[in-house]
């Protein structure tokens, strides 16, 4: 009996001082236009509280956030809060058609959730059309009260966000090439916090710049927010030691390079440890597809040490832009941190699991017209051929609420529909693989179920490397590589003691990579490619997780104030 009286007060406390570490923290986002001047060119975007980029928000794990979306653009608008984990708030993930309808103009919503087992870098951005390449900011979550990271405490934390821009209007941008069944026009610059770099016309004045100081060490929370382009990251002269990805703690990993996907985010470890002077921050980007012309351009910040003579910054050595042996390195190398807090180990074995092809592909162009893709049809994306059309009458998530049949059906395949040699460049343009139809197609899964997803490239149209990201859960990274997948090689190479955790993953060109995940959390969660360019083409799909069995495993109702359709 005492025992039991003791471990009732045990309890006690540690639930009181759980309730005592935590915070509301909130924040308003008063989304409407905004002029700026960049590349000699005074241009008007959308931003968030007249800021490029938006407003950081900074929470302790176990805090509730409540921002207050006021949307004040011409523009309809959501935000995603990428990589959290909305447990049992669905409601408040944000894609558009998926768990919300979008906050028309003049009206406002109010998005409200707990930020519970997660520490380290996140961000947010919108998740309509193309304002992601302006409305976007980081969410840096930081251990509770009381608790410290698993490394030693840096001296300052640094948000780097490597974003993407157009001299022009974005939704244009992207209406245009929609609107011609082509692609879309490339961006005219790179920019790290919102500012181009010295290497940009017009833009000297335009630069991030990072003051140290020598023997300091510094955590750089860096956030790749680019709309379609990977990206490598150098520090002239300088090691980086990572000790997290996508808000999951790895083993301290050093390195001279970072790369990143478009979603993905990387905590690395910078120390102060060179002579006095003037260094570049430098990024450009990963690119895999062969003859295709791309953004080349490089964006800059400066870091420079507190006491030292100006000087001209001196500048890293980039990996060429089409180096995937550094960018395989980089990935492959990078393991989950066991002793960390919210460490979990992987599920030994899937209770579900799916073959799942990606790739471009071509949809009849339409009323008897000629579109810019090849063989003169329109582009598509799809997943196991089926081209993902998101529905327009009512959210995803409400259908699934409500029990309303009509909006999506739960039939997507869990193995494409014809077995070929995926990655063979022979098969690109191959007449019976390329045409795909548009379907809203879902994959239903059981409360709690483990799921196990072979993510297969393929070489239709394009070789190409694609992030994919999952919302609503991390996935262990169980193995990756090149070429097809083997189900009787490939498998022995699974790592089943330390796999990273991410929420996006980039797939190797030409390759392949496995994913498990725990199905714990009830609700409409997409996944998709975190290519802006691809995204719009249909190559997504998403899971409908079951309520579990008890009230504490149910989605609730859906907020007073979320908007319709």
């Amino acid at each position: 009996m005492t025992r039991f009286v003791f471990l009732l007060a045990t309890i006690s406390v540690l639930l009181a001082f759980s309730v005592a570490s935590a915070h509301i923290v909130e924040h308003t986002f008063h989304v409407k236009n905004l002029t700026v001047e960049q590349l000699c060119k005074r241009q008007v975007i959308t931003a968030v509280n007249g800021s490029l980029p938006g407003p950081t928000i900074r929470v302790n794990e176990g805090d509730t956030l409540v921002v207050h979306l006021l949307n004040e653009s011409p523009y309809n608008m959501t935000i995603h809060w990428h990589g959290i984990f909305q447990l049992l708030s669905a409601w408040a993930d944000g894609p558009e058609y998926a768990t919300q309808c979008s906050v028309r103009p003049g009206h406002s919503y109010t998005y409200r959730f707990n930020i519970t087992g997660q520490e380290g870098t996140l961000w947010w951005h919108a998740h309509v059309q193309w304002h992601r390449a302006t409305v976007y900011g980081a969410l840096l979550i930081r251990p509770r009260k009381g608790r410290t990271y698993p490394f030693p405490k840096p001296y300052r934390e640094v948000p780097i966000m490597i974003g993407e821009w157009w001299n022009g209007n974005v939704v244009d941008v992207e209406n245009q090439g929609l609107a011609s069944g082509g692609a879309p026009n490339n961006s005219d610059a790179y920019t790290i916090n919102g500012r181009p770099g010295d290497l940009y016309p017009c833009s000297s004045n335009k630069t991030f710049k990072l003051e140290v100081i020598q023997g300091k060490t510094y955590l750089l929370r860096i956030i790749n927010a680019a709309l379609n382009n990977q990206h490598f990251f150098k520090i002239a002269n300088h090691n980086m030691k990572v000790v997290a990805v996508d808000a999951a703690y790895t083993d301290p990993y050093v390195t001279d390079v970072v790369v990143l996907a478009p979603g993905q985010t990387v905590d690395a470890l910078l120390t102060a440890d060179q002579s006095p002077s003037f260094y570049y921050m430098a990024a450009h980007p990963y690119v895999t597809v062969a003859g295709v012309p791309f953004d080349n351009t490089t964006t800059t910040g400066i870091i420079f040490y507190k006491g030292a003579n100006s000087s001209k910054p001196i500048m890293p050595v980039l990996p060429a832009f089409n180096d995937t042996a550094t960018t395989h390195k980089f990935y492959s190398n990078l393991t989950g941190l066991v002793s960390g807090r919210f460490w979990l180990p992987p599920p030994l074995e899937a209770d579900y699991k799916m073959f799942v092809t990606f790739g471009l592909g071509l949809v009849p162009c339409g009323s008897n017209a000629t579109c810019a893709g090849p063989n003169g049809l329109r582009f598509a994306a799809s997943m196991n051929n089926e081209s993902f059309e998101f529905p327009t009458k009512l959210s995803m998530l409400e259908a699934f609420f409500n029990n309303v049949d009509g909006i999506y059906t739960t039939d997507f395949p869990n193995q494409p529909p014809f077995v070929f040699d995926y990655t063979n460049a022979s098969n690109s343009f191959n007449p019976n693989l390329l045409i795909t139809t548009k379907s809203t197609k879902v994959t239903k899964l059981k409360f709690n179920s483990t799921v196990e997803i072979v993510l297969q490239n393929t070489a239709l149209i394009s070789i190409e490397n694609h992030p994919i990201h999952l919302h609503g859960f991390n996935f262990y990274v169980l193995a990756q590589g090149f070429g097809n997948y083997d189900s009787v090689n490939d498998s022995k190479k699974f790592n089943l003691v330390n796999p990273q955790e991410r929420n996006t993953i980039a797939v190797p060109v030409g390759g392949w990579a496995v994913i498990r995940f725990r199905a714990n959390n009830p609700g409409v969660w997409l996944i998709h490619c975190h290519l802006d360019v691809h995204m719009p083409w249909g190559l997504a799909t998403a899971f409908v997780v079951e309520n579990g069995p008890t009230p504490s495993s149910t989605l609730p109702p859906p907020p007073a104030d979320l908007p319709k359709c």
